[in-house]
């Protein structure tokens, strides 16, 4: 018989309103694979304890009864039980140091932690994620964000109109807002202050996608990051936003000049190149950050850059939505992650001073690292969808042996960190992560 599955409730963020399994899919999985299901109870939930009682699924206090949790974001060291399986976004795999002591604690219990971030396909592509959902959030709170910006410089724009994403009754809304404001450009045109508009995106991923669906419902003109450099030197059409989509062949190049760009290099010796994004800084309004980043690889946007940028007098992007949300990334300037209540902050680059709000000497920060609970509804819906079907391989795989012999789906097999608290042989690299947290000496968040 299948383990009992749990629905834990989420008590990492305050905002935090999604769900990983829908009642509708619950109830599903329950008839047509006879799956017990419990949910535990919340009060912030966008779907009510009533929807799942109304659907057929248990609603409890406590997951005691359940030995396979599933859950959304990191989960409290402290309310982890004994030999569990637990499925959820642990944000480890960097050596995460602020969740060093979490993954210290699944060891310690002898618990098995499963990753949706790394349940992938034979070439490594993602299978469950809310990435578009963080790019369709995160733009309409970047272009808030300029709105916001513009009028405290004086300036009032059509975006000014625009609400947060979670002030919307749904996504449809949403998009009706946007689509207002583009109807506004076409017909009456950017201020003068403003023109030319434009957004750069970096990466081309499930978030970058999102962002770039939002974006389009306004009047947008392409322009390549070489033709960027001299766009604002042109007349141009003060009723269009302009868009430049940067790869990594854009802001990034060969140490050793001599040698050409090779993108399977970059990626197995991001050692071998240095960032070049900071020539697009002064050419740029808005920058979104949508690059998968680790320490490795050189930045997107860097402290240095911005105080060169300040103290010479050139022009730097009003807003950087940085939806990746990795602190002193990509971009160097994300001080700290923020939440819907501040969703943003203004960085003064000669002082390192963060100051919540649009106001002040530097560039606006949008830095939310839960954008798709701004989209709850929706973005439960469709991560539902994708996770259904993995279910029960997860509910009914046997984890009493050995990892090698456990029957999950290979999928899922992939994305298992801990096992029976021990670190997998493709995670076994985190122990060194584990070994500088025992010694104090993990890097801060």
């Amino acid at each position: 018989m299948p383990s009992k599955v749990g629905i834990r409730v989420e008590d990492a963020y305050r905002w935090e309103k999604r769900v990983p399994l829908v009642p509708e899919d619950a109830a599903d999985l329950a008839r047509r694979h006879g799956l017990r299901i419990a949910i535990q109870s919340s009060r912030k939930r966008v779907f009510t304890d009533e929807a799942y009682r109304a659907a057929g699924i248990e609603v409890v206090d406590d997951l005691a009864s359940s030995a396979v949790i599933i859950g959304i974001k990191e989960i409290p060291p402290g309310v982890l039980e004994p030999g569990k399986t637990y499925v959820f976004f642990s944000h480890v795999i960097k050596g995460q140091s602020h969740n060093m002591p979490m993954l210290r604690r699944f060891l310690d219990l002898g618990a098995t932690l499963i990753d949706y971030e790394k349940v992938t396909d034979e070439k490594g592509r993602r299978l469950i994620f809310f990435g578009n959902y963080a790019g369709l959030a995160g733009m309409i709170e970047t272009l808030w964000a300029l709105g916001q910006r513009l009028a405290w410089e004086g300036i009032k724009s059509p975006f000014q109109s625009l609400k947060r994403p979670y002030e919307y009754p749904d996504l449809a809304h949403a998009k009706a807002g946007i689509r207002a404001v583009g109807e506004e450009i076409t017909r009456e045109g950017l201020p003068k202050e403003i023109v030319p508009l434009v957004v750069g995106i970096a990466g081309y991923g499930n978030v970058s996608r999102g962002a770039q669906e939002i974006l389009s419902l306004l009047p947008v003109r392409d322009v390549s990051p070489h033709g960027l450099l001299g766009l604002r030197k042109e007349k141009v059409d003060g009723h269009v936003v302009h868009k430049t989509l940067f790869k990594e062949v854009d802001t990034v190049e060969p140490v050793n000049p001599a040698r050409p760009f090779h993108l399977e290099e970059f990626f197995s010796h991001p050692e071998r190149y240095r960032g070049t994004f900071a020539r697009f800084l002064p050419h740029l309004d808005i920058v979104l950050n949508c690059i998968y980043w680790d320490a490795r690889y050189p930045r997107l946007v860097t402290l240095e850059a911005l105080e060169s940028a300040f103290r010479q007098g050139e022009r730097f992007p009003r807003v950087i939505g940085d939806l990746s949300c990795d602190v002193g990334g990509a971009i160097e300037c994300t001080v700290k992650a923020t939440e819907p209540d501040v969703p943003v902050y203004v960085y003064e680059p000669l002082t390192g001073q963060a100051t919540d709000g649009v106001a002040g000497k530097g560039p606006v920060i949008m830095a939310i690292d839960i954008l798709p609970t701004e989209l709850p509804r929706e973005a439960s819906v469709y991560f539902s969808g994708v996770l259904k079907p993995y279910l029960p391989a997860i509910a009914s795989a046997d984890y009493t042996g050995d990892f090698a012999a456990c029957a999950l789906p290979p999928e899922i097999k992939r994305a298992v960190i801990a096992y029976r608290g021990e670190l997998t042989p493709d995670y076994a690299y985190l122990a060194k992560h584990l070994a500088l947290e025992g010694e104090g000496k993990g890097e801060g968040r």
